[in-house]
């Protein structure tokens, strides 16, 4: 039932009236949403654009390695817990400047606060897998559900965080353009399985592409065709890595499990991004664990997944 102001008796007129806080949303109770790792079937790297960043058209796809984002309300000030040792969880973690950046949007005052995350982290860090970028989109849908911002307002926040970021909103098999964020949604990639070999060693972006630039010098980049046998007929591609040579130049482990996992099956392989993971394409699960198995040293971390489709990636994604 509604009640009206004349039914309650004796009421003081507004100008009298105490004042009353701002009473806010009562607080979403945990849930967790999941932030899955990519590999890119190609990267073309050409010049470097006005702005710094290089020009690129690279084919994005999920697989479904994932890490969890426990999304909980806290009180005081936003925090991020995580056990695993390499992964930051100050002002530089990308799940944080989500936060900002959702704080802002919602036309809130200060940092952000009373939320904390938990991160269950299984994506390898500095491998070329998008963990940080994956995170951080995870983030900016779960900070947008708790401080009512609209999602229409999530790939310009996201480009602000990264080149790799906007990607991760959309999932499944994308050609990305300029930075690789200008998207282009493609049909999805076949389901295949994915072997997934991370080096003990991490490879920044920043040397990647460097080492790339002082290879080429003054040279154009390449554009010969890699023709790799693809599982299941597809539009063909170019699928290759254009960083790939350089980074193997100075860790030698990348050609050598590129060519050991070719022989031992793969349709396809090749890094991903910046490295220092590298995948192999297999399509039955029991040639991917028969790599899988064949690969395994104790430097080495393996790991057995497969493609998610961009339907399967925004159902799994929430839940």
């Amino acid at each position: 039932m509604v009640r009206k102001t004349t039914d309650v008796p004796d009421a003081p007129p507004l100008a009298h009236l105490p004042h009353l806080p701002h009473q806010p949303h009562p607080p979403d109770p945990p849930f967790s949403v999941r932030a899955f790792a990519k590999i890119n079937l190609s990267l073309r790297v050409f010049g470097v654009r006005a702005d710094g960043y290089h020009e690129l058209r690279t084919v994005f796809q999920s697989v479904a390695l994932h890490d969890t984002l426990l999304v909980r309300p806290a009180r005081g000030p936003f925090e991020i817990i995580c056990r695993d040792p390499a992964c930051p969880t100050g002002s530089t973690n990308l799940i944080s400047r989500a936060a900002v950046a959702v704080w802002k949007a919602s036309g809130r005052r200060g940092v952000p606060r009373d939320v904390a995350v938990g991160l269950d982290k299984r994506i390898p860090i500095a491998a070329g897998l998008g963990g940080g970028s994956s995170d951080a989109a995870a983030a900016l849908r779960a900070f947008a559900r708790i401080w009512r911002v609209d999602a229409a307002r999530l790939p310009e926040l996201a480009a602000a965080l990264g080149a790799d970021v906007p990607y991760f909103l959309a999932g499944g098999t994308v050609l990305g353009l300029e930075r690789g964020d200008l998207l282009f949604q493609l049909v999805d990639y076949p389901p295949v399985w994915v072997t997934i070999v991370v080096p003990a060693f991490g490879v920044s972006t920043a040397d990647a592409y460097s080492w790339l630039d002082r290879a080429r010098g003054s040279k154009p980049a390449p554009r010969d065709h890699d023709k790799s046998r693809l599982p299941i007929d597809w539009p063909t591609y170019e699928l290759r890595n254009d960083l790939q040579a350089a980074v193997a130049r100075r860790h030698p482990e990348v050609r050598r499990i590129v060519t050991a996992l070719r022989r031992a099956g793969a349709s396809h392989a090749s890094m991903t991004g910046s490295g220092s993971a590298v995948f192999g394409l297999f399509e039955r699960r029991d040639g991917a664990a028969y790599a899988a198995e064949v690969l395994k040293t104790r430097s080495r971390t393996i790991i057995l997944t497969r493609t998610v489709g961009r339907r399967e990636y925004h159902r799994l994604a929430a839940k």
